[in-house]
């Protein structure tokens, strides 16, 4: 295709939280994800595979307490092998981050980091705060730490009831749902921007790279809300996807478009998740799906990893434009960039 201004496709990423099969059943509050069992072996390869087909790179958020164990290292390897990039997804994967004291939080992210640098050889500078969890804190101690982005916000008006089925589908204890009581975010959270924007904390800078959701509307949009949707019509779901790229692009959005494992398996390969929505659909039937969701998506955009994404934006982002403060005592108010 010509690089003409009228013709080149606008940038957009791509990345996905590498969830693994204890950490689903973990937060759930399933007995048994203390063996951290692991599917990376199986999954690891087909989204390499969908993605090579593509001529496509992403991102991968790596959890550090996979990457630490070395029965998943042969997988975890094979990430950046394919030129992939690696970021940070914690190391315990609690979605319940905001309750950690700014000490709880430079140790996890430590933490996370080596592991993940001894399993893959990569040294992480991007994070994804599990279950889009932040904080204050947890933003200053990536700055500190010298990242160059984060992409831990969702805005989406539907947390909320995101978060209702998710306890509705669970059988946890009351001080286990109260850890979770803020999982998928707050309505306010619909109300943050969608573009790029920095964070100012009392350490220096942090771009952040939204989730994107669903522009005006502000409704999910990624790619297991899409093969939820396709349960019950794949017109309808491959109708919603290909408009929320057209209002992506008629509002000036460069997305950042959220995968996750679950969207390469179905119910044969992990029974154990069947408690997921979409996860009663086969394995082959979601890959097959998924070549067109990612192949529509470059179609329309030029795709690159978030740090490459964040490198390229962060110098088209006014200095004068105005950027949340979080050296104050609350969290900031939505950016207005």
């Amino acid at each position: 295709m010509s690089n003409s201004p009228s013709t080149k496709k606008p940038l957009a990423s791509l990345s996905l939280d590498l969830d693994n099969q204890w950490s689903y059943m973990k937060t759930h509050g399933d007995q048994g994800w203390e063996q951290f069992p692991t599917y990376l072996d199986v999954v690891v390869p087909r989204f390499i595979q969908v993605l090579d087909e593509l001529d496509t790179k992403m991102t991968v958020f790596v959890v550090g307490q996979d990457a630490a164990l070395e029965k998943n290292h042969a997988a975890l390897r094979l990430i950046p092998d394919a030129g992939h990039e690696v970021g940070n997804h914690s190391f315990h994967h609690e979605p319940w981050l905001h309750l950690y004291s700014p000490e709880e939080i430079e140790a996890e992210v430590a933490r996370a980091e080596e592991a993940i640098h001894t399993a893959t050889g990569e040294r992480p500078v991007g994070w994804r705060g599990p279950g889009f969890s932040f904080s204050k804190s947890l933003l200053s101690v990536l700055a500190g730490r010298g990242y160059r982005y984060d992409g831990s916000t969702f805005p989406t008006y539907l947390g909320p009831l995101a978060r209702a089925y998710y306890f509705l589908k669970s059988d946890l204890p009351k001080e286990e749902l109260r850890k979770r009581s803020q999982l998928f975010g707050k309505f306010a959270e619909g109300f943050r921007s969608l573009r790029p924007y920095f964070w100012k904390t009392n350490r220096g800078e942090l771009l952040e790279i939204p989730v994107t959701t669903f522009p005006v509307f502000k409704v999910p949009m990624h790619a297991s809300y899409i093969l939820y949707f396709a349960t019950y019509s794949k017109i309808l779901a491959k109708l919603y996807f290909k408009s929320a790229m057209l209002a992506c692009r008629a509002f000036g959005i460069q997305p950042s478009l959220l995968l996750h494992p679950l969207d390469f398996l179905g119910g044969d390969d992990v029974s154990e998740l069947a408690f997921f929505p979409a996860m009663q659909v086969p394995g082959a039937e979601k890959m097959e799906f998924m070549r067109w969701v990612l192949k529509t998506y470059t179609q329309h955009f030029e795709v690159v990893p978030m740090r490459e994404h964040a490198e390229r934006c962060r110098d088209d982002i006014s200095e004068k434009r105005d950027v949340p403060n979080i050296g104050q005592d609350s969290m900031p108010q939505p950016s207005k960039a």
